[in-house]
């Protein structure tokens, strides 16, 4: 078919396969209104696609509800190379292609899909199309939509057609799009001339006029009657020149272009086997093929345009539709079918039926096993849909609900719910469900409500392990929400829970009482009571900000590394993005920042792609933390905000207390103690959205040197009190140093004793950070008490592990008062904030990764990119640390910003 116009479009198309030959990957959207030219531009891309492996499927309505039914069409070509990838991928991505019964995560399909790609793009540039990519199936828009985002340095070129603007949300959304819009009136005069058999000049002029540049129309219209559509917009014109078309077949011509329709795959057999039986032989097959209106291509049919199926399979009477697809049905025998025969089926009911109920739910099950949880909510929605009894329609809805979550449609999750609750009582939905309800508002929704649907579920759900589980996130519902009330009902559930059901937990109920209760004596020191949780049970540690505040970030490290190892090893992405997010507190405390901002970026891109709201927000919080400790304002404040606009509305007083002790904080080493002050009040204020135990503990040494600085120390002692309250309960080295150090702020005489007690902390160098602030608050001391040599040493330590971290405002408070020592200090620039030869979070990543001896392919895996993007980031990597290649890695120190030599 000749491409007429087009000279811009074929343009970007060109620069698009320009780019993946010079492993330059791009992604593009051709969308516009049907007809318009898409699928011709697909095809100019293919053959000028001169060297490229091309891989291409079609979305089609009929396989929109089968999981990975596109992307098995895609990788076709390819699938005998799915055994060389990693095990876990492999395994992965041979059960999202139904060649086992492998249980498949959807995000490690992703990686599987990439990182087959990539190595197929190692051989010869790919090119990728994907026609009517808005009637793929879900599963296999969300894989594509993971490797469209992982594209840059690939030598791949993605291109998809569809009828909505990309920039709309929506999968696409992070995908550039090519408008495609109407012929020139020059280009359309040229085209009905050439392709219209002795067109006038006045039916040339006519259709031009009536097309509106729109291609499908001009080649459609010419010969059709004034009265078949003057007036109108094109769609309409269109179907009636269709149904002029169609309308000069036989009877049994028309039933069998319906089947072909209905069907909609192309498959030859399965339509001339179901037209048969509508009584439809070959002649009428024949007849449909002599009329254009349907082809053979590569042995597949294939209507003029999908419009005119859309016409078709639309105009035709309901009952009509029931016939086909009742007879497609009994084409497809084979158990790979049973997908495809119950949609058929379903298509073709008209009343609730439960055979086709249970054929929809065995087919979700086995999305559910291979990784398609959109497609299971889909078909368990039409499963429940057709149900005859009210409570399996509602126990189906409760399952479409499970499924829609972990696709990551929180919304359609609860929309399924809430229909399920129309039929069924709150506790059988809770029990069907596993009570999921509350689990989604923990995950992203007011905790208070969570807490009281975690403990209601805790009694409807009838498996004990699932009743604890429940009740374990209702304690951290309760902490989050700040409220120790709420805390230590659900302590009161989980120990009854435990113990009745012969939990392990309930030998360590008393350790849990610890961590989340308010006892005055702890059982265990806090190192003991974590590596005994992490050893016994995963899901019973505390957030990280409660492990920090009893002083046990240490043994906590140790249980979240090997939690991370494990998931590495199976790659449950999942579990990684919970797991890293907790890492990232402790190593900011223990002054790892460049990789504690690296794992905060990386997993917040992965939250926001699960649309894990919450999660999300904890990764910005920490980046926010970080950016406050170096000064980096306007990142604070873009960061909070986002923060805000989700915690505050939902109660999350834990996320919103962060967000303000990082506004709190940004402000005070820059120098502004009573914005300081305001916003750290917050945290303790009884009633303010922000007000939180932990982070008010957490804050108080903050709170002392503000209201020091601004005169108001009678605030700073409320805040001293509580630090030695807690400091004397649990022994946490921070606690007790910094209540030694404000003790020293608001005092008179004894402050010096204060400071040195401070600093001679057992395990308190080991949070740097506040280390260093304690010799810049005694070495300011030190200074004004005229001891001048003393205080340079002091300021000079601090300065140094200001400027190691990167800390640029209390840096230049150290070095501006080493200048009032009379001292000339060094200003070089902070080592966390160089430019050269700084490395980005992701090159940072992939460098400790590559130093602990992992493979490109490890690497990528973890990371969620691809092998050849691991090799892009070490190429720059290399020479910004000045190391000739990957052996040289094992001399870098990475603890505090890479620097040659361990």
């Amino acid at each position: 078919m000749i491409l007429y116009g087009r000279h811009q479009e074929k343009l970007e198309l060109d620069r698009a396969l320009a780019g993946a030959r010079q492993g330059r990957g791009t992604a593009l959207v051709l969308w516009g209104d049907p007809g318009i030219g898409k699928t011709a531009l697909l095809d100019h891309a293919t053959a000028a696609a001169t060297g490229f492996t091309v891989l291409s499927c079609r979305g089609t309505r009929m396989e929109s509800g089968l999981a990975f039914a596109a992307l098995h069409e895609l990788l076709w070509p390819a699938v005998d190379r799915v055994g060389t990838l990693p095990p876990p991928q492999a395994a992965a991505l041979r059960g999202a292609l139904g060649h086992s019964e492998e249980t498949a995560d959807r995000f490690l399909i992703g990686v599987a899909t990439l990182t087959l790609l990539s190595e197929l793009a190692a051989e010869r540039p790919v090119l990728i199309t994907v026609d009517d990519a808005d009637l793929l199936d879900e599963p296999t828009a969300e894989c594509l939509a993971f490797v469209a985002r992982r594209l840059r340095a690939e030598p791949i070129a993605l291109l998809l057609t569809g009828h909505t603007d990309p920039a709309a949300e929506g999968l696409w959304e992070s995908v550039p799009g090519l408008e495609i819009g109407p012929l020139s009136e020059s280009d359309a005069s040229d085209l009905v001339r050439r392709e219209t058999a002795a067109p006038d000049e006045e039916a040339v002029r006519r259709t031009v006029r009536t097309a509106a540049g729109n291609p499908l129309a001009l080649r459609e219209l010419p010969g059709v009657s004034k009265e078949a559509g003057e007036h109108g917009s094109i769609g309409p014109r269109l179907r009636r020149a269709f149904g002029a078309r169609v309308a000069r077949l036989s009877p049994a011509a028309r039933t069998w272009l319906l089947v072909a329709a209905a069907e909609d795959r192309g498959v030859h057999h399965s339509v001339r086997e179901a037209a048969a039986a509508l009584g439809a032989n070959t002649a009428a097959g024949d007849e449909v093929l002599r009329s254009g209106l349907l082809m053979v291509t590569e042995g597949r049919l294939r209507f003029r345009t999908p419009l005119l199926a859309a016409a078709v399979y639309e105009e035709a009477p309901f009952t009509q539709r029931q016939a086909v697809h009742r007879a497609l049905a009994q084409t497809l025998r084979g158990k790979d079918d049973e997908g495809l025969r119950a949609w058929h089926l379903a298509a073709a009911a008209a009343e609730p039926d439960e055979e086709v109920a249970l054929l929809l739910e065995r087919s979700a099950g086995n999305s559910r096993t291979r990784g398609g949880h959109a497609s299971a909510a889909r078909a368990l929605r039409r499963a429940a849909e057709l149900s005859p009894v009210p409570s399996e329609a509602a126990r189906r809805f409760a399952l479409g609900a499970e499924s829609a979550c972990e696709a990551g449609q929180v919304s359609t999750a609860l929309d399924l719910l809430d229909r399920a609750d129309e039929l069924a009582s709150e506790e059988a939905v809770a029990a069907a469900s596993g009570g999921l309800r509350g689990l989604i508002e923990f995950a992203n929704g007011d905790q208070e409500h969570a807490h009281r649907l975690l403990l209601r579920d805790t009694y409807a759900v009838t498996d004990p392990g699932t009743a604890v589980e429940l009740a374990c996130v209702a304690v951290r519902a309760g902490w989050s929400a700040g409220s120790p009330e709420r805390q230590a009902e659900a302590l009161h559930r989980l120990e009854k829970l435990a113990v009745d059901g012969d939990f392990t937990e309930a030998a360590l109920l008393p350790v849990l009482e610890q961590w989340w209760g308010s006892g005055p004596s702890p059982v265990l020191r806090p190192d003991e009571a974590a590596t005994l949780l992490g050893a016994v049970s995963w899901r019973l540690l505390p957030p990280a900000p409660l492990a920090v505040a009893w002083g046990a970030e240490r043994p906590m490290a140790r249980v979240y590394r090997r939690e991370v190892e494990r998931l590495r090893r199976t790659e449950a992405v999942q579990g990684l993005m919970l797991t890293v997010s907790q890492t990232v507190t402790i190593d900011i405390v223990a002054g790892r920042w460049t990789e504690a901002a690296a794992n905060a970026a990386e997993t917040l891109r992965l939250a926001e792609e699960m649309k894990a709201d919450h999660a999300a927000s904890q990764c910005r919080n920490s980046l926010s933390w970080l950016a406050a400790l170096r000064g980096d304002e306007q990142t604070v404040a873009d960061l909070t905000t986002r923060t805000l606009e989700l915690s505050v509305p939902r109660g999350v007083r834990a996320l919103t207390a962060a967000a303000y002790w990082n506004l709190g904080q940004a402000a005070l080493f820059l120098g502004r103690p009573q914005e300081a002050l305001d916003h750290f009040a917050r945290l303790t204020e009884p009633g303010n959205r922000a007000a939180h135990a932990t982070f008010a503990l957490l804050a108080a040494e903050d709170m002392v040197e503000a209201a020091v600085r601004v005169g108001r120390p009678e605030q700073g002692t409320v805040a001293l009190r509580s630090l030695r309250t807690w400091a004397e309960r649990t022994g946490a080295a921070w606690a007790v140093a910094a209540a030694h150090r404000c003790a020293a702020q608001l005092a008179g005489e004894g402050a010096e004793d204060s400071f040195l007690h401070a600093l001679e902390v057992q395990g308190v160098a080991e949070h740097p950070f506040s280390h260093a602030r304690t010799r810049l608050l005694y070495g300011e001391w030190l200074r004004r008490a005229r001891r001048r040599t003393e205080a340079r040493a002091q300021l000079a330590e601090a300065a140094e592990v200001f400027r190691r971290l990167g800390a640029a405002p209390l840096l230049e408070r150290s070095l501006n008062e080493e200048e009032l020592t009379g001292r000339r200090p060094n200003r070089a620039r902070p080592d966390g904030l160089r430019t050269d030869p700084l490395l980005t979070p992701q090159e940072l990543r992939v460098a400790r990764l590559a130093a602990d001896g992992l493979t490109n392919r490890e690497i990528a895996a973890q990371l969620l990119i691809s092998p050849r993007t691991v090799g892009h980031h070490l190429s720059s990597v290399f020479p910004k640390l000045g190391i000739a290649g990957r052996a040289e890695l094992a001399e870098v120190d990475f603890e505090d910003g890479p620097r040659i030599g361990r």
